[in-house]
Formats: C-alpha cells, structure tokens, sequence
C-alpha cells in the first residue's frame, strides 16, 4: 500500500445547509453534479460516468453536516473522500469542505482541479454564485 498525500479545498457556498446536504447526500443530488448517473443499495453507491462505473461505500453520514465515501478499491485503506458543510453561525456562511487524496504531488494538482469543476458545476445547479 502506497502513502497518500492527504489535501482539503474550501468553496463558499451561498446556499442553505439542509439543500446542500441533499446535493451531497442522495443519489438523485449528486446525479446533477458529481456524476452521470448515481445509485445506491444501502451503503453502497455506485457513480456512472458515460461507460465507467465506479462503487464506494458510505462510511459516515451526519445529516446536514457530512457524508464519507470509500472508493471500492481502498477498502482494506484509512483512504476516503469526504464532503464537509462549514457553518459560520456569527456570518450565516456556508462552506463545502472537500477532503480527498491522492497519489502524488502531480495528482493533487489534478484532484484540486477536477474537484473545482465539480463543484462549479454544484454551484451552477444550486443556483449559487
């Protein structure tokens, strides 16, 4: 087992903390955003993009805070990747935290800038700026 390189990114979000968990959360929210097509059977989702399909468990869900996702290939792993809501109660903010991993200093680049246009194409759902 190869050492991971452990990275977080933090996007402003202007949206309410209860919407933005179910885009996080269900299979039919992230279907607009994360992937093609989203499903799950209990604790397993499975994300389609075009012919690749790829199978993670859900590890940790606390409703309206966070969600943890281990890719089915890092099962016997501490590796996971999970999305955060960050909940400023003095500004009334709202963050996306993305924790994730990856391989090398090269694939963090490559992770951080796939997971911004992820969440670009979020923020474009969610009707946020």
């Amino acid at each position: 087992m190869s050492d991971r390189i452990k990275f977080e990114m933090e996007f402003p979000i202007k949206v309410s903390q209860k919407l933005l968990f179910q885009y996080i959360s269900t299979p039919s929210g992230m279907s607009e955003w994360f992937a093609d097509n989203v499903n799950s059977r209990g604790e397993i989702f499975i994300f389609i993009w075009g012919d690749s399909e790829e199978s993670a468990k859900l590890v940790r869900k606390v409703n309206n805070e966070k969600i943890q996702f281990q890719w089915q290939e890092d099962e016997e792993t501490d590796f996971y990747f999970e999305l955060r809501i960050q909940f400023d109660e003095i500004t009334k903010d709202v963050s996306l935290i993305v924790t994730d991993f990856a391989e090398d200093e090269e694939e963090v680049e490559e992770s951080k800038l796939l997971w911004t246009n992820q969440i670009s194409d979020l923020k474009m759902v969610l009707g946020s700026t």
